[in-house]
């Protein structure tokens, strides 16, 4: 359970103490930015480089749950179907959730498809 805790706090997957991001994700200016290093234990984020190309593969896998979500409930629940109303009804969630996106897409890739070593050196 201690993980599960880590990975939604957004916390390093090897001590599960130190934080991955640099700022919170309600601040739409730096969502992005990421240590390159944990804090507390010193261990190196990104294993090789374009590590995190991997994390698209996650992501598209939430939008894709998202259209087929939205979509259901709005075509069960709507009299009236109107695809204009549909395809905005997309858009503006996938544009509101995207820094929740982008940020669980790394923790995942981090979590599930890296093994963590420790990183001896600055």
């Amino acid at each position: 359970m201690g993980s599960i805790k880590s990975f939604v706090d957004g916390k390093c997957p090897q001590c599960h103490t130190g934080d991955v991001f640099t700022h919170k994700a309600s601040n739409l200016k730096h969502f992005r930015e990421m240590h390159d290093h944990c804090p507390s234990c010193n261990v190196k984020f990104e294993s090789e480089p374009g590590f995190f190309w991997g994390a698209m593969y996650f992501s598209y896998a939430y939008s894709v749950a998202s259209f087929i979500i939205i979509g259901f409930f709005f075509f069960t629940y709507s009299d009236d179907v109107n695809l204009g109303y549909y395809i905005g009804t997309v858009i503006a969630f996938t544009l509101l959730t995207s820094p929740i996106s982008y940020r669980m897409s790394r923790l995942m890739m981090m979590y599930i498809a890296a093994p963590y070593r420790r990183f001896r050196g600055k």
